[in-house]
């Protein structure tokens, strides 16, 4: 009977024995005595688990994996899908149920909670699986959710009309002060709302409702005023109601056109809170300028509902080539602000990442919260050029009603001064002075002894005790020596941590930590064989729509310790030498704009 045993595909028993499913099919041609299939299709056979790991083991091929890895293969090869895999485990987690006996994925889940805890058993599970269908899904990132929670300040009842798998909501449930009593969410897509609602219900929330359904046609909580709205709506929607919603009373600052559907999701979270209430919206930046949108945007301001709009860097949400806007807006008491004001602030510029570095989440947050909580306790703010400004808002209603932080601020004036462009120019010819040194020469003539080398999986590394292996979430905060593998082939490259870093976060869900036994692995050797193109390659599996590398299947040759940090050295000097570069491109490209801001500016003269 269906459910009455484990059942595991080719790709499955793959990642059980480590190997390729190529390696797979081989097995199968090769042994007779290999399991036979017992479901699924003639392309697509479905095998039992026991058979298989039991055959694995009598053959020597059962790699040891840890409990979560285990977890999460049981969850991805269900017969059922990893969704509703996913949903019962966590419905198993929330009814406290410990399974002893029964399906193999059941008694693994109770195995991992009893390690763990429930909650970060299932957010880990939970992780995984948005990461498995991240092209198909638009996920705030986790600092950019703490940001807008920390935006809306504390709140006993929170809602996120547009929720998804309730990053938000767990946002606002993990923020600084007492966590919200009620939250509430709506989601199109009743997978993920039955999924995020069993995150919520997890963490421990007296009241949660998440509920499905369209929100801006059939809006599940009609009649609920709470103290915060959190939402990151669908972007640029044609198909949203327009035609269907005309009168409809939440439309209280003008009819959103039919190509501005991110001012319904605006006026929709206004409506749903109480008098005095905040709501953190995440815009596309199109939507503070669009033409089409001016009249609504006017009457957002005249009415002091808008309060304020933050540029965020690009790479803070998806898509990451774009440099989003966070709305914060609040619904209008009885009484008018007599000079109302619009906070507008620009990080996109001031905490760009450099180069191949992440985003410097604690400044960015530092910068925008000081000018938020300076700016919504006294109705002003000091202005730091180029960073954040209080206009007034009788300036912003003209023909445009623009609202794009950027066109509001000039730029500081260390930026565009003769002082400040000489000390980019200085720093520049320093620092390309310095990659004419750090250029990597051309080598020995003769050929490397790399053809020979015998291999060693970092799985294998784990099981003899040469290192740890930490995946995401979960994951330790890096220290000196620990090497942090992109599990995604674009992106960010391995690296290790130095000494001198500051203490950097936990990784994100995307990357692996490695922490080598210094006595054992050179840092800088694993990081830059793991680095290679054909062991990446190798590695990478295809399964899904993102190309993951599964960090258990790369390789690094067997050598001696000793000659371990002769390669170490010269790949700590190539990642030096590309440090470099980032950097000089940086101030390059700092001057440049500088200078011509300084010559259009009339800081700078022209000269000779």
């Amino acid at each position: 009977m269906p459910g009455q045993h484990s059942e595991v595909t080719a790709a499955g028993i793959a990642r059980l024995a480590g190997v390729g499913r190529a390696a797979v099919s081989n097995w199968r041609r090769r042994y007779d005595h290999f399991p036979r299939p017992i479901g699924g299709t003639a392309t697509s056979p479905t095998f039992s688990l026991p058979e298989v790991e039991q055959w694995l083991r009598e053959q020597g091929k059962l790699a040891e994996v840890p409990l979560r890895e285990r977890l999460w293969q049981l969850v991805g090869d269900d017969p059922a899908g990893a969704a509703a895999a996913l949903a019962r485990t966590g419905e198993q987690y929330l009814a406290q149920s410990a399974a002893t006996e029964g399906p193999a994925l059941a008694r693994a889940a109770a195995a991992l909670a009893a390690e763990e805890g429930p909650a970060p058993a299932y957010e880990f599970l939970l992780a995984r699986h948005l990461d498995a269908g991240a092209r198909q899904l638009t996920l705030t990132p986790p600092e950019t959710a703490a940001l807008m929670a920390a935006l809306a300040g504390p709140a006993e009842s929170v809602l996120d009309p547009a929720c998804g798998p309730c990053t938000l909501l767990a946002a606002a449930r993990t923020a600084a002060g007492a966590p919200p009593g009620e939250l509430y969410g709506q989601e199109t897509d009743p997978v993920l709302a039955r999924l995020g609602s069993l995150r919520l219900a997890l963490r421990g929330t007296t009241t949660v409702q998440v509920r499905g359904g369209d929100t801006l046609l059939a809006d599940a909580f009609p009649g609920l005023a709470v103290d915060a709205v959190l939402c990151h709506p669908p972007f640029n929607e044609r198909n949203w109601g327009h035609d269907q919603l005309t009168y409809d009373p939440r439309w209280e600052y003008g009819l959103p056109a039919r190509t501005e559907s991110e001012l319904a999701w605006v006026q929709h979270a206004l409506a749903r809170l109480r008098p005095g209430g905040t709501a953190v919206v995440l815009m596309p930046p199109a939507a503070a300028s669009r033409r089409t949108g001016r009249r609504v945007r006017a009457a957002l301001l005249r009415r002091g509902a808008l309060r304020a709009v933050v540029a965020l860097p690009a790479g803070a949400a998806p898509p990451h080539s774009l440099a989003l806007h966070l709305w914060v807006l609040r619904r209008p008491g009885a009484e008018p602000a007599a000079d109302p004001r619009l906070l507008v602030v620009d990080t996109a510029t001031a905490h760009r990442a450099a180069g191949r570095a992440p985003l410097d989440w604690p400044a960015l947050h530092r910068t925008v919260l000081d000018a938020w909580l300076a700016f919504d306790r006294d109705g002003d703010v000091a202005e730091r050029p180029g960073i954040h400004r209080a206009l007034p808002v009788i300036d912003l209603l003209d023909d445009e009603v623009d609202l794009a932080p950027g066109r509001h601020l000039p730029p500081p004036a260390s930026a565009t001064g003769a002082a400040g462009l000489a000390a980019v120019r200085e720093d520049l010819r320093d620092t390309l002075r310095r990659t004419h040194d750090l250029a990597p020469g051309p080598g020995r003539a003769d050929p490397a002894e790399g053809a020979h080398w015998s291999t060693v999986t970092i799985g294998e590394l784990a099981r003899t005790g040469a290192l740890e292996i930490h995946p995401p979430p979960g994951a330790p905060a890096p220290a000196a020596g620990d090497v942090l593998v992109p599990l995604l082939l674009q992106g960010a490259t391995t690296r290790v941590i130095g000494a001198e870093e500051p203490a950097p976060a936990a990784p994100d869900r995307h990357t692996c930590l490695l922490r080598p036994d210094p006595g054992a692995l050179d840092p800088w050797f694993l990081a830059g064989f793991l680095r290679a193109t054909a062991n990446t390659r190798q590695a990478g599996s295809y399964a899904s729509s993102s190309t993951r590398v599964d960090v258990r299947r790369l390789k690094v040759p067997r050598l001696p310790l000793a000659a371990q940090r002769r390669y170490g050295r010269r790949f700590r000097d190539l990642a030096a030498f590309e440090a470099a570069l980032d950097h000089a491109a940086d101030l390059g490209r700092r001057l440049i704009q500088g200078t011509v801001d300084g010559l259009t500016g009339g800081t700078l003269p022209p000269g000779d």
